[in-house]
């Protein structure tokens, strides 16, 4: 047999998703219009949900008041530095406010004031069905038990006890963001009770604070009262004990020190001038005896610095006249030379004078020497008078010490009772106008409408759940959307090319065929019973009735493309193969092979689904030979061909029963020698042999008329057929893959085809496309 390898795959290739591109807004869009309408539907129940929330939810009032912590209130009877508190303290005096306002205490003084212990409503407020429930079962478990009876005072202490405990938890106390207001609210069935118990509230906290300013003030008094006693005794013994202590001691002072100490401090003043005198005769003397010790012409050459430094003015003459000698001679020397008598005279001249410099350096030299030793003297008279003053002064110093604790002592003490005695006064004070530091800024009033549950919150927040919960859903069944609906899935994900749309064939429009079918022969129509699928002959002839239906157009399109791929053979076999049962092959191949012969081509309808012939248990009468006889050479083949009258269709058919499933290995008939000559012998008499084949997944029938075929129409159920089962079918077969002239998508729900095509997609416009066929 010729064997045809397509070059289709080479075509069309896979479009392979790119993960890495942005979001696909059409398919998007068109996702959320196709789940609209569960979309819509959850949207709808949550807010039905919501309206009967509403209806039976018991309605609640909230009555609010706001207190005002105002430290100023207090200003006039208090000292002023006590508003000048950081933020933080302020925080945590707002802080201790709201826990006060929550505490049980509050909530069972507000219970007292405002009698709240026989209150129903307070009592057994409204319970939730879940607490409801909760009720009746702890109900029922206390019927096992044997409870003690109590008594009236008991019981009256039980329910005030369970008022405050229940009141404590349905209150709200809530700081009013960073500003020193405290918000009070309280929710109640009854707008009355609310604003009663709000305000109650309020008072009970002003009350409270007022309580504890007065309790705080009279404890403190008594406290301070007896410190003040304490502490005015301790420091009149602590002054007279210094007094007593500095007479026994001698401690005698002068502008509050000792006068030994101010005689130690005269004589360190002294000692200080006494030492810089000697240092600075003590470096005149060494300077000019440096001067000296240098020799005779040396100390003539520094001379200069002596004078300056002492401000002889003898010294000065000496060295103006020594220089000037010098400079005469020099320049006597530079004219006449060294030898010349008026140079010689000078020379002479000039080292008289320079021995009287010499002479007046060393008078200077031992005159400081003297003013050096005098400065000594007095340094080392003043050194031995401090040692001496020293050692008296040190027992008088240590005695000081302990004279300056017992004075610091009584000054701590002293102080003390004064600051007591200032807190006493302010404490008494406080106690005599107690004042609360707080004030109501906002009165509770009685609400006129209930503040839960609000209305509009309940309904939007049911459409937001609703809308959640339909996006979850609408999400969920994207997710298992792994069918074939569109053309472009064959193509991305096959890589085939895609033939279109069958249309599914509802019952209304069997009906019709059959009842048109009928009339043309004369009989009378009749409703098909207990099943919808009219006879073979119907379903044969769906593209002759409907010719211009889009059932019949999709099938043209696969005539067309088999031509256009399979030119060049005089005989085309085409096989028809599914890739579960169930998809409608069987369907397609007749009307495909009623097609072709209508349309003047000699064709061939070949049953080769053994396993399962459902187009040979449609014909009537049943044949009792077929295919499976004229393959083993009992019967000539061409005896087993049954022709219909009206469009001259040649079909070969499979004897239904026994003999068919008497065969254990349909695929070694079906690649038997005798099924490849029925085919040769078929392709010289017929244009178009087509070929029902058993399904590719669960049998290997049509593997083994692989070779035989000329081309393969791969027909998939839209919307049930898993595309990775048709891609994993057509990559283990390549041989069939590669033959595969197009894919066609059966049973189209065409109303709902729309939702699953992108924006610009061809299924968009299939309703402009409806006035082209007739239905």
């Amino acid at each position: 047999m010729n064997e045809r390898s397509l070059p289709l795959k080479a075509v069309l290739h896979r479009e392979q998703p790119d993960s890495d591109s942005f979001i696909d807004l059409d398919r998007l869009i068109a996702a959320a219009v196709r789940r609209a309408r569960i979309v819509g539907l959850s949207v709808a129940l949550f807010i039905m949900l919501g309206v009967a929330y509403l209806v039976f939810a018991t309605p609640y009032y909230t009555s609010q008041t706001q207190i005002l912590l105002d430290n100023d209130l207090s200003r006039y009877a208090e000292d002023d530095k006590a508003g000048a508190r950081i933020q933080q303290e302020v925080d945590t005096q707002i802080a201790s406010a709201v826990e006060i306002l929550k505490s049980n205490s509050m909530a069972l003084r507000v219970v007292d004031e405002a009698g709240l212990a026989d209150n129903e409503i307070i009592l057994n407020p409204p319970q939730s069905p879940a607490a409801m429930l909760k009720g009746v079962v702890s109900s029922i478990t206390g019927l096992f038990k044997d409870d003690p009876e109590l008594t009236e005072a008991e019981i009256k202490a039980g329910k005030r006890a369970k008022a405050g405990a229940l009141l404590q938890q349905a209150v709200d106390v809530d700081r009013v963001m960073r500003s020193s207001v405290i918000a009070v609210s309280f929710k109640s069935p009854d707008p009355q009770l609310s604003a009663k118990i709000t305000k109650a509230y309020a008072d009970a906290f002003l009350t409270d604070q007022l309580n504890a300013n007065f309790d705080a003030s009279e404890r403190a008094s008594l406290w301070l009262q007896s410190r003040l006693d304490d502490l005015a005794k301790r420091a009149q013994m602590a002054s007279l004990e210094a007094e007593r202590y500095k007479a026994e001691n001698g401690l005698t002072q002068m502008g509050g020190e000792l006068m030994s100490e101010q005689q130690l401090s005269d004589l360190n003043k002294q000692l200080i001038v006494a030492q810089a005198d000697s240092a600075s005769a003590a470096a005149r003397y060494q300077q000019y005896k440096s001067i000296v010790d240098q020799g005779p012409q040396n100390a003539v050459k520094n001379a200069v610095v002596s004078g300056q430094s002492t401000g002889n003015q003898v010294m000065q003459d000496l060295r103006s006249k020594y220089l000037s000698i010098e400079k005469r001679e020099q320049d006597i020397v530079n004219n006449f030379g060294a030898n010349h008598p008026q140079a010689v005279a000078l020379k002479a001249e000039k080292e008289n004078v320079g021995g009287q410099i010499f002479q007046e350096l060393q008078q200077l030299t031992a005159s400081y020497r003297n003013e050096y030793d005098v400065a000594r003297s007095r340094e080392q008279s003043l050194t031995n008078s401090i040692d001496k003053l020293a050692g008296k002064n040190s027992d008088a110093n240590r005695s000081l010490v302990h004279l300056r604790e017992l004075e610091q002592k009584a000054t701590a003490l002293k102080g003390l009772y004064e600051s007591f005695l200032n807190r006493y006064e302010v404490a008494s004070q406080s106690q005599s106008l107690p004042i609360a530091k707080a004030r109501v800024i906002s009165e509770a009033g009685v609400p006129t409408s209930p503040s839960s549950p609000k209305k509009t919150m309940v309904l939007a927040l049911s459409a937001v759940l609703g809308l959640m919960a339909g996006a979850g859903l609408a999400f969920l069944q994207e997710m298992q959307e792994r069918f074939f609906r569109l053309e472009s899935d064959v193509r991305a994900v096959l890589g085939q090319k895609s033939l279109g749309y069958l249309p599914r064939m509802g019952p209304k429009m069997k009906t019709a065929l059959n009842s048109d079918w009928l009339r043309k022969r004369g009989k009378k129509p009749v409703l098909p019973t207990g099943t919808d699928a009219p006879g073979l002959d119907r379903m044969m002839r769906t593209v002759v009735e409907a010719p211009r239906s889009a059932f019949a157009e999709t099938l043209r399109n696969t005539k067309l493309a088999a031509d256009i791929i399979l030119q060049g053979k005089s005989s085309r076999v085409i096989g028809v193969l599914s890739a579960l049962p169930g998809e409608g092959k069987s369907t397609v191949a007749a009307n495909l092979a009623v097609l072709l012969a209508s349309s003047g081509k000699r064709t061939l309808l070949i049953d080769a689904d053994l396993r399962n012939p459902s187009l040979s248990r449609l014909l009537q009468p049943l044949p009792r030979v077929g295919l499976v006889q004229a393959v083993l050479g009992d019967v000539p083949w061409q005896d087993c061909i049954k022709v219909d009258q009206e469009t001259k269709l040649a079909i070969l058919p499979v004897v239904p029963g026994a003999a068919a499933r008497s065969l254990a290995h349909t695929n070694e008939l079906i690649a038997s020698p005798g099924m490849q000559a029925l085919i040769e012998a078929a392709k010289q008499s017929f244009d178009y042999v087509v070929v029902d084949l058993a399904p590719l997944g669960p049998v290997v029938d049509a593997k083994a008329f692989a070779p035989l075929a000329d081309g393969f129409v791969f027909v998939v159920e839209w919307g049930k057929t898993p595309t990775k089962l048709v891609s994993d079918l057509l990559d283990a077969e390549p041989h069939i893959s590669n033959k595969v002239l197009g894919v066609l998508l059966n049973k189209t729900d065409m109303q709902a085809l729309t939702r699953y095509s992108d924006f610009g997609g061809s299924e968009k416009f299939r309703k402009q496309y409806s006035k082209y066929y007739v239905e």
